[in-house]
């Protein structure tokens, strides 16, 4: 240590903090818990899974679940929102490697539908939620959704600046339309059990149809 300019300087590597034990059991007691409330969500919907069964499922006590999270909004929020974060990330990378504003947008839809596949329960749930009024309204302003509306509309914003959409395209209204299409398209996937390859199919078409006004001559 010495002194400059009347300041202190510490030489050396910054301190790094190592979690105590009771910052290691308390995120702990959150993963037990959103685990246990992510399978009852899929199991029982989100109205019909409780604290007192969140609690149960964990092996904890709903003072234990309480202590962790406000109410089932919070958690049911959380698991969404750790959700959609990855689902953002896979969209993305479907984006990246598409060629063309027609394949870069069918990439996002597939890629959306492919990551809820396996957890087409817990969409189901979150289909329920997005129609109640204060938990819905939450669930829609998530960033993560925002993010994927983006996707949308950073596609066509592209697909001008490459030419293969006219100036006069209307990218919001456009990529407004497409994010509509993409989440009705999972009442087919939910309730009808589509394939992939069927849900590609009509997404395919859907933008075929609402780009078909927006495309250079």
């Amino acid at each position: 240590m010495k002194h400059v300019s009347g300041n202190i300087e510490v030489a050396g590597e910054a301190e790094v903090r190592v979690p105590t034990r009771r910052a290691l059991a308390k995120q702990q007691t959150r993963a037990k818990v959103l685990a246990a409330a992510r399978h009852l969500f899929s199991e029982a919907g989100y109205e019909g899974a409780t604290i007192r069964d969140i609690a149960a499922e964990a092996g904890m006590s709903t003072g234990a679940v309480f202590a962790n999270f406000t109410d089932k909004s919070d958690l049911f929020r959380e698991i969404m929102a750790a959700d959609m974060d990855t689902l953002v990330e896979t969209m993305r990378d479907g984006a990246n490697r598409g060629r063309g504003v027609d394949d870069v947008l069918l990439k996002v839809f597939v890629a959306g539908y492919a990551f809820y596949k396996s957890r087409l329960p817990l969409a189901r749930a979150a289909f329920g939620v997005s129609w109640l009024p204060e938990q819905g309204q939450e669930l829609r302003e998530l960033a993560p959704v925002q993010l994927i509306q983006e996707l949308f509309n950073d596609a066509l914003v592209q697909g001008v600046e490459r030419g293969e959409l006219s100036q006069e395209a209307e990218v919001k209204l456009r990529s407004q339309m497409l994010f509509d299409c993409y989440l009705a398209n999972f009442q087919e996937a939910i309730f009808g059990g589509w394939s992939l390859d069927a849900l590609q199919a009509k997404s395919k078409d859907q933008i075929r149809v609402i780009l078909a006004g927006a495309r250079r001559g």
